[in-house]
């Protein structure tokens, strides 16, 4: 029986891995759907943003409460997990505390586990009943539709369920230890379970049942967790790492060049300058297909990964200037619009392959769901990027929708119509001549 159990065990595991690096695969090729961008400057630079951004949760704790609360689940969960390691050692060999040998180390580490599991619980709880209690504005805005809103809670239920059954499963473990069960040697500290310990049956058949059932469901319940990170907003989890490494460096406000349209604007304002000798010859000779963004194979790598990245907790739509006054955007929004975006254009590439989309597409685009409203809403003053607890510029993406209108398509609002006709004609926003735009000294 027991060698039945180790098999089904070793199918669980290849099955649940086997799953998530499929599904990493296919997250790795929609990524890389993007442009490519070079992002290997300053290393050392992009190594502190990771370690103290995602690593350290420097941005996350702005807000103490809910900072507080998510270093604790994400710290927690982590380091709890730890011990599915020993977890898997004993399902593939039939073993129990397999790597209890260092003795007090271990009864230190289990001990620790049961206290961060017991915080973990609490602060879930409390993340419950901030969103459905509480009803923080943040987590009800129009954009969290059935979905994104049952993710979020559904992440909340598996912590609750996953944290108990840890504790549940120490529990019964613990009193079998004290029956002096030969199977369930004495190891690990309890200062949790312990408690719970007492309200379960005293008898060795039930709590050898309460503790396998525990562990089956709890391992089982880790390997559907893993697999429904690709589906959920946690995959900041594995995510926030990288997307905080390759962050842009640039100051806040800098816009990147497009080097065909600075050649243009070199030869208007000195005919004879020479548009071409700065940058290099593979620059000057470079012209876009396209000006701008349409859909997401004319974003980069970084604004898809950005996208897969995004935690929907809505910070950067709290502190939005336009959408604190009334108007349509939303940049969490923009995010979320972007990834089902990506997500459709890859269920497409699935079935029909990358060359086919190229060919024919699929009559569909970024502006089928995100409108021109929101994209001319943005006052571009940085504020989402700057709240981001992952270092997500949605900004980036909304400037090359604008490029797109602007550029391909010459559709912009009508006020700014005017102010780039002015400045083409008169070289300045207002409607002058140049010949007059001095006469403000003579009065």
């Amino acid at each position: 029986m027991s060698y039945i159990s180790n098999i089904l065990f070793a199918i669980l595991l290849i099955v649940g891995v086997g799953f998530f690096v499929r599904n990493i695969k296919k997250i790795i090729r929609n990524i890389k759907l993007g442009k490519d961008v070079d992002r290997s400057d300053n290393s050392s630079e992009r190594w502190k943003n990771m370690i103290n951004i995602a690593l350290g949760q420097s941005k996350m704790i702005k807000r103490p409460v809910a900072g507080i609360l998510h270093i604790i689940v994400y710290g927690g969960f982590i380091i709890i997990n730890i011990e599915v390691i020993e977890i898997i050692i004993d399902g593939l060999f039939g073993t129990h505390r397999i790597l209890s040998f260092p003795g007090g180390i271990y009864n230190f580490l289990i001990g620790a586990f049961e206290i961060l599991a017991f915080l973990v619980l609490i602060s879930v709880i409390i993340y419950w009943i901030r969103r459905m209690v509480l009803r923080i504005p943040r987590f009800w805005n129009k954009e969290m539709t059935s979905w994104p809103k049952n993710d979020a809670l559904n992440i909340l239920y598996f912590e609750m369920v996953l944290m108990s059954l840890f504790l549940l499963m120490n529990a019964a473990d613990y009193n079998l230890q004290q029956m002096g069960d030969e199977h369930y040697i004495e190891a690990g500290s309890f200062p949790i379970s312990q408690y719970i310990a007492n309200l379960l049956p005293q008898n060795v058949s039930t709590l050898i049942l309460i503790e396998r059932t525990s562990w089956w469901i709890h391992i089982i319940g880790i390997f559907i967790f893993l697999n429904y990170l690709y589906y959920s907003k946690h995959l900041h989890i594995l995510l926030a790492f990288p997307n905080t490494y390759y962050a842009n460096l640039n100051p806040l406000g800098k816009f990147d060049n497009i080097q065909s349209v600075t050649d243009e604007v070199k030869l208007m304002l000195d005919p004879d300058a020479d548009p071409y000798a700065t940058p290099t010859e593979s620059e000057a000779d470079e012209t876009p297909e396209k000006f701008g963004a349409s859909d997401v194979f004319d974003l980069s790598w970084v604004q898809l990964m950005n996208a897969y990245t995004c935690t929907e907790c809505g910070r950067c739509t709290s502190v939005c200037p336009a959408n604190q006054t009334g108007k349509e955007l939303s940049p969490r929004a923009i995010m979320m619009k972007t990834r089902d975006r990506i997500e459709e254009v890859g269920k497409y590439i699935d079935k029909n392959g990358i060359e086919s989309f190229k060919e024919k597409g699929d009559d569909k685009s970024l502006f089928t769901t995100i409108s021109n409203e929101e994209i001319w809403a943005c006052t571009s003053c940085n504020a989402c990027v700057t709240e981001c607890p992952v270092n997500i510029d949605p900004l980036s993406i909304i400037t090359d929708l604008r490029r797109y209108l602007v550029m391909e398509q010459s559709d912009a609002p009508q006020e700014l119509n005017v102010m780039m006709t002015n400045i083409e004609n008169n070289g300045a926003p207002w409607q002058y001549s140049q010949m007059d735009r001095l006469n403000w000294k003579d009065e």
